[in-house]
């Protein structure tokens, strides 16, 4: 897509596909292909397509940025409002975030304000191979949530979603096109205005992972696509049953709830580069009592947007301090809002005072290098369980620090050795260390290679546990070690130290001379990659394939007798639930029924939806608790 092409609500593009033709249909995906990649001419705040010698289509944003109303984009032709290139443009366009319609913080206090911390720090859910679910009550919270019945509104809203990811499913990526995409975008909508943001959220992350696989987008991957395809097949699944969790429901991202004042020390600045289109900055900020809140920058634009963002004025306080300085200082915070995401809220009453900071050695920034990584990983990310995707993604704004020495480079990444807290001679964990971000705009991958020609060199590092690779960082920032002049980085004054390793480009000068690092003793023994080397690729293979090929494709291994072959081979391995669930997917996959007149149909559709989501949920699962187990010592 071009990325001149503005966010368009999901509502706007579903209501331009469902009023064409069922001939305009057929062609929509060529004419999605053919004017994504028409030059767009900007004339101010217009976006104008020309899509033939009689047809031009013109988009025109609102204040979010974004189109979110159906007379923001207006055809020429004949046809219009009812023609394909007007819903062809809006397919080609980025899905906006359905908040993006211009208002103020919404602030919720009294007793929806208790609603919302609850959902916030609501229980957490574990899976099993049988598909239920057991609540498990947070730490510090009154026991479990209290669960209530959906009404028949928002029932309705989430059969029709399951209905619409159960057949995208089926068709797989190649018939998963513009039409099937807008079926998504309708029911989403439905499932906003139902209050079923979460279901909401997963369905817009499949429509844009469907779109970016069939472009063939740098940043996007199947794994992706399967991760989110399954979290709104399981959302939508609990959602239709008897009473479910409330934080299967989710909460609005505009709901901000009072927090009173705080005192808030930078962390660090991060880049935000999303597939809707949007760019921008997120800093990462710490309280006195060490909890984790982000102040965010993040509007349409993409790269350009991200990069200038850097030293963009935060929203908080007197409009003196911008994202740099914050990232390097500190605010004093009063009548300070708080969303169910530790987002700052931005609101009329919101005041916030510069203040100086506080360096990582000092403070609750302190604190994040005094516990061995085996156990700072222990309660982040990749202790979440899969079927709970929302704790999963709560816990990843929480950012882990050590204190590492280099390697060296291997592959695509960066090798590290853990020092231990108590003593700099005290070696921990061998990790792998990975760009948090891969845009050639931005400065992660760069400074990854600098720090990887110094074996030896000792730094301090604030970042996030891949979960899904094993011991893997992604870091965010770097710092020298402290009490260390000679092994470790010599950053300028002004950058007050530490490196926003997505901003600050790290050269020669910051680093210490090769002649006073100790001579490099090689690269160590790799430890291996369970998730890798695991015989489960047998069962992850199948699961990709129904997303990439859609249901035909699974069904083909039984056809050809393949099938029990697959399922021996996890057998002989221990691995007996992983050969039971892939043998009832490829069995549900090639399961067909009759109609009245003997002709051959496929079988119940809900019932290969939750084979495939069943072998899916214990694959992750799976897989997450391997990776797990190599952060232990």
């Amino acid at each position: 897509m071009s990325p001149e092409l503005p966010p368009v609500a999901p509502e706007v593009t579903a209501a331009a596909v469902a009023g064409l033709t069922s001939r305009l249909r057929k062609k929509l995906d060529a004419a999605v292909e053919t004017f994504a990649a028409v030059p767009v001419v900007v004339q101010g705040a217009e976006r104008r397509v020309r899509c033939g010698a009689d047809a031009e289509v013109v988009l025109t944003p609102g204040a979010s940025g974004a189109v979110t109303e159906a007379e923001q984009a207006v055809c020429s032709c004949l046809l219009a409002p009812r023609c394909l290139h007007r819903a062809a443009v809006l397919s080609a366009c980025p899905v906006a975030d359905a908040d993006t319609a211009p208002a103020a913080d919404t602030v919720i206090d009294g007793e929806a304000a208790s609603n919302a911390q609850g959902d916030a720090r609501s229980a957490s859910a574990t899976g099993t191979a049988d598909g239920s679910v057991t609540a498990v009550p947070v730490p510090g919270d009154p026991g479990t949530p209290s669960r209530t019945a959906l009404t028949e509104t928002q029932l309705a809203a989430a059969r029709a979603l399951w209905v619409a990811a159960v057949a995208a499913l089926a068709a797989g990526i190649p018939a998963a096109g513009a039409v099937a995409q807008a079926e998504l975008l309708r029911a989403s909508h439905s499932a906003r205005l139902a209050g079923l943001y979460r279901a909401e959220g997963a369905a817009l992350r499949v429509v844009r992972g469907l779109r970016g696989v069939r472009s063939r987008h740098d940043g996007h991957r199947l794994a992706d696509l399967v991760a989110n395809l399954r979290e709104l097949l399981l959302t939508t699944a609990r959602l239709t049953s008897a009473e479910p969790d409330p934080a299967w429901v989710g909460s609005a991202r505009r709901a901000y709830r009072p927090e009173g004042a705080l005192r808030v020390h930078g962390v660090c600045r991060e880049p935000v580069i999303a597939a809707t289109g949007y760019g921008g900055v997120v800093t990462h900020v710490v309280s006195d009592d060490g909890r984790w809140f982000t102040v965010a920058d993040v509007k349409p634009g993409g790269a350009a947007r991200a990069r200038g963002a850097a030293t963009a004025t935060v929203a908080l306080g007197s409009g003196s301090l911008d994202h740099a300085r914050l990232s390097r200082g500190g605010l004093l915070v009063s009548g300070a809002t708080l969303s169910s995401d530790g987002r700052l809220g931005a609101g009329k009453g919101v005041r916030a005072t510069p203040v100086p900071g506080r360096s990582w050695t000092s403070g609750p920034l302190a604190a994040l290098f005094a516990r061995p990584l085996s156990d700072s990983v222990g309660g982040g990310p990749g202790n979440a369980p899969v079927s709970d995707p929302e704790q999963a993604r709560q816990q990843a704004a929480e950012l882990i620090g050590c204190d590492l020495v280099v390697v060296g480079a291997s592959d695509d990444h960066v090798l590290a050795r853990e020092l231990l807290p108590g003593g700099a001679d005290r070696e921990g964990l061998l990790i792998r260390l990975l760009p948090a971000h891969g845009h050639p705009d931005l400065a992660h991958t760069a400074n990854l290679r600098r720090l990887a020609s110094r074996p030896g060199l000792r730094l301090r590092v604030v970042g996030r546990p891949d979960p899904d690779r094993a011991a893997t960082l992604r870091p965010l920032a770097v710092g020298p070690l402290p009490d260390d002049d000679t092994t470790t980085l010599r950053l300028p004054e002004e950058w007050l130290g530490h490196a926003d390793l997505g901003y600050d480009r790290l050269e020669g000068v910051h680093l210490p001379p090769g002649d006073a690092l100790p001579e490099p003793a090689g690269l160590p023994g790799i430890p291996p990659d369970p998730v890798a080397e695991a015989p489960l690729w047998r069962l992850r293979r199948l699961v990709e394939v129904a997303v990439s090929g859609g249901r035909r494709a699974v069904a083909q291994p039984a056809r050809d007798g393949d099938r029990a072959g697959d399922a021996a081979a996890l057998r002989r391995v221990g691995f007996r639930t992983a050969a039971d669930l892939l043998t009832e997917l490829t069995t549900e996959a090639d399961r067909r029924g009759r109609d009245v007149f003997g002709r051959t149909e496929e079988a119940d559709p809900d019932a290969y939806a939750r084979a495939w989501l069943t072998a899916a949920v214990y694959l992750a699962d799976t897989e997450r608790a391997l990776v797990r187990a190599t952060w232990q010592p």
